[in-house]
């Protein structure tokens, strides 16, 4: 800037900071914006929390991993079917878990009976179910089918892969570093 140069001579300097008590404008937009993104975020997270909340915990949800040929050709062996509670309507495929089993669920389809006893078959046998599950026993109506997912949850669940990360991971921090001249 040449000597004596100044704003009276149309010099007008904009590298400096904005003058005392006015905030820039972008800056405010940029924390409104970014206040809005957190919240919808947050949001989103809750309503994913109180739809996703598993059955084990009270929530409303289960995921189940379909094994076995019953439910061909709509379920494969290693689907993930994401059931919710609700009452079943004939033709529904629900997640049922009969009385004195342990726990074992069962995924077939409600083709009769109501909710003191649904009457269900699997799509790919030719006889109904022995058991008559009532409303108390039906786990959850299946509103998702991921395909192939049980396999890599099972794959994942098996300790050999896990053994084998700890085994690298060991290796790796135990392994020696370039030497230093």
């Amino acid at each position: 800037m040449p000597d004596g140069a100044g704003p009276a001579d149309g010099v007008v300097m904009t590298d400096g900071p904005p003058p005392p008590g006015r905030p820039r404008a972008p800056r405010v937009r940029r924390a409104v914006a970014s206040s809005l993104v957190s919240g919808l975020v947050y949001a989103l997270a809750a309503v994913a929390v109180v739809l996703l909340w598993p059955s084990s915990l009270g929530g409303c949800t289960t995921l189940t991993v379909v094994r076995g040929q019953s439910m061909e050709p709509t379920l494969h062996d290693g689907d993930v079917v994401l059931a919710r509670c609700g009452r079943p309507e004939v033709d529904d495929v629900v997640v049922y878990a009969p009385a004195g089993y342990d726990g074992t669920q069962i995924i077939h389809r409600v083709v009769g009976g109501g909710p003191s006893g649904w009457v269900l078959q699997g799509d790919n046998n030719d006889v109904v179910d022995p058991f008559t599950p009532a409303d108390a026993e039906v786990v959850g109506v299946a509103r998702l089918t991921v395909p192939h997912l049980g396999a890599a949850t099972a794959f994942l669940t098996h300790p050999g892969p896990w053994s084998a990360l700890v085994l690298l991971s060991v290796l790796l921090l135990a392994w020696p570093g370039p030497r230093r001249v």
